[in-house]
């Protein structure tokens, strides 16, 4: 057995002696390895740019879609009628008292038109109000006092030239919103 690994240890020495010199020549030609050349900023100046137009193109995108939210959304009649009755605030002067009520008027016959399905503005108070007390339309009838004061205080104002103190004007004003208030078609479910 010693004879056997003399023997082999013999083989792997001709293996050493022939190897060395190539070993040493080798072991100058491979060198270690280097790690990662810096390539100075070619791609960060694109990288940038594209995150920003990302960012850019979803906060576009955002910004659309809220607005079209916001403008997508119809008024109701009621709110319409508001609106345009919150318009009617700058004539609210003694100067211009004639005016407010000629608007408030209109405003109001045209919501009860388009609401409540009644000629109102093409008939005079008297006869809107004797059709109104033929009608069957219970949630009108019940506001016919109401309406009877405010129509004929606006007329008073049209017709006949009185003026209206301000805080006539805005009784005027706050029963119209009421009406309105209280008559609003009832929310879409």
């Amino acid at each position: 057995m010693k004879a056997i690994a003399r023997s082999a240890a013999s083989g792997w020495a001709w293996l050493a002696l022939l190897s060395g010199p190539a070993l040493a020549e080798s072991a100058e030609d491979i060198r270690d390895i280097r790690g990662p050349k810096a390539v100075p900023g070619s791609w960060v100046i694109p990288a940038a740019l594209a995150g920003a137009l990302v960012v850019a193109i979803c906060a576009y995108a955002v910004w659309r879609r809220r607005r079209r939210e916001a403008g997508s959304r119809v008024l109701t009649l009621s709110e319409q009628t508001l609106e345009r009755l919150e318009s009617t605030r700058p004539l609210m002067r003694p100067a211009t008292a004639r005016e407010f009520g000629i608007a408030a008027s209109e405003l109001i016959r045209d919501y009860i038109e388009k609401r409540f399905d009644v000629v109102a503005t093409q008939r005079t108070t008297e006869e809107f109000l004797q059709t109104l007390l033929q009608s069957s339309n219970d949630a009108l009838a019940r506001h016919r006092s109401l309406l009877a004061e405010f129509l004929q205080q606006c007329d008073f104002v049209k017709f006949a030239g009185a003026s209206l103190t301000v805080a006539d004007m805005e009784s005027l004003f706050r029963s119209a919103r009421g009406f309105v208030l209280e008559t609003a078609e009832p929310p879409a479910a």
